[in-house]
């Protein structure tokens, strides 16, 4: 029996998010996506671990120290970590709409070109040689040198001087992030994507190798650029995309492209994932519905308010969310379905609950479930 269009894809983006074949190491599975959305840090660390065959927090943050991978704001915005090699070349690609788009906030916050004179100024002389400091520390310095630094205003000043290339985030110490100048933290690389056109192909390629199938439009959403840079991106990648061509997928808009012949397309998608919350296999969509039934949209992401929640995924669907609960003495997890579960299904959610436990160092006291 042929399996069903959405059941395919689902079996072949498990494949590409890396469930089937966990990497070694932290850097493999952010160079497998592409980029993660990391703003909030340690849902962003489990995005890691949840795709990797030995997962500890400690082996996430080594990377990040390492400085292969860097935290910043190079798409839509937001913070992702990406490849340390990616950064420069996707801010080039994306920070000049996302500032447009940020100034009229600019001009209620009262922040201005010399503002950001006075801050760049002074974050350049402080960290100058490697320094680093925390968001906290920034706020400090900024306020020494003249500059209202409360509230939204330190945020976006980082966020501005990220955006320029200026700042990124540096080494981690817990959940707390410290900045660094990217030129002294992470210097060019000479095999850094030179042309906007080279950069649109690798990202894409990147996309489609962690994310597929996926469209034209999910990409778009995804970086934040427009549809005919994705025709470039399209065009430049070549031979290493492909059509995904699903027969039975007559009620399809779109076609989907994916990176080479993968025996995942003869499979079945089947498993059962606790994902962070803000997870690329929920998130990094445009079109969500192959994953997730679109009647159970608001249940991961509350009133719209942009806060992702952690997902249960069963067999590639997303079927529920997840929560810790409990007390600090007796953490305890409970499940939210979005329709009742059978014991079976509620069963198979106890190993990967149990090794998200174990990749935070929490001696879980039990597991609940109940519908939503």
């Amino acid at each position: 029996m042929p399996i069903g269009a959405s059941q395919l894809t689902r079996a072949v983006r498990l494949h590409a998010h890396g469930f089937r074949s966990p990497a070694d190491d932290a850097v493999g599975v952010v160079e497998r996506l592409g980029a993660i959305q990391a703003q909030d840090l340690g849902a962003a660390k489990w995005v890691i671990g949840s795709r990797m065959a030995r997962p500890t927090r400690a082996a996430v943050d080594a990377a990040l120290t390492e400085r292969r991978i860097v935290r910043s704001w190079p798409m839509r915005g937001t913070l992702h970590i990406l490849p340390a090699r990616l950064l420069r070349p996707t801010l080039r690609l994306t920070s000049s709409r996302v500032l447009a788009s940020a100034r009229l906030r600019h001009e209620r916050l009262e922040l201005g070109e010399a503002e950001y004179r006075t801050a760049r100024g002074a974050v350049e002389r402080a960290l100058a040689g490697g320094g680093t400091a925390t968001r906290d520390e920034l706020a400090a310095l900024w306020s020494e040198a003249g500059i209202v630094a409360t509230g939204p205003r330190t945020y976006h000043l980082i966020w501005w001087l990220a955006l320029d290339g200026v700042l990124c985030g540096g080494p981690v110490d817990g959940r707390v992030q410290h900045f660094a100048l990217l030129d002294d933290w992470a210097p060019p690389s000479p095999d850094e994507p030179d042309t906007a056109e080279q950069t649109l192909a690798e990202l894409f390629v990147a996309y489609v190798r962690g994310h597929g199938p996926a469209t034209l439009a999910d990409f778009a959403w995804w970086t934040g650029v427009t549809i005919r840079d994705t025709r470039i991106a399209l065009d430049g990648a070549g031979d290493q995309v492909e059509r995904f061509v699903d027969r039975l997928a007559d009620d399809w808009p779109v076609r989907y492209v994916e990176t080479g012949a993968t025996d995942a397309t003869a499979s079945r998608p089947s498993g059962a994932l606790a994902l962070a919350g803000f997870d690329e296999y929920y998130l990094g969509y445009a079109d969500r519905s192959p994953v997730c039934d679109p009647r159970f949209g608001d249940l991961v992401v509350p009133g719209g308010n942009g806060v992702f929640q952690p997902v249960l995924v069963l067999d590639g669907r997303v079927v529920g969310t997840w929560k810790r609960i409990g007390t600090a003495a007796k953490p305890r997890v409970g499940l939210r379905w979005f329709e009742p579960a059978t014991e079976t299904a509620e069963r198979r959610f106890e190993r990967p609950i149990r090794a998200w436990a174990r990749f935070q160092g929490i001696e879980l006291h039990g597991i609940d479930a109940s519908a939503a």
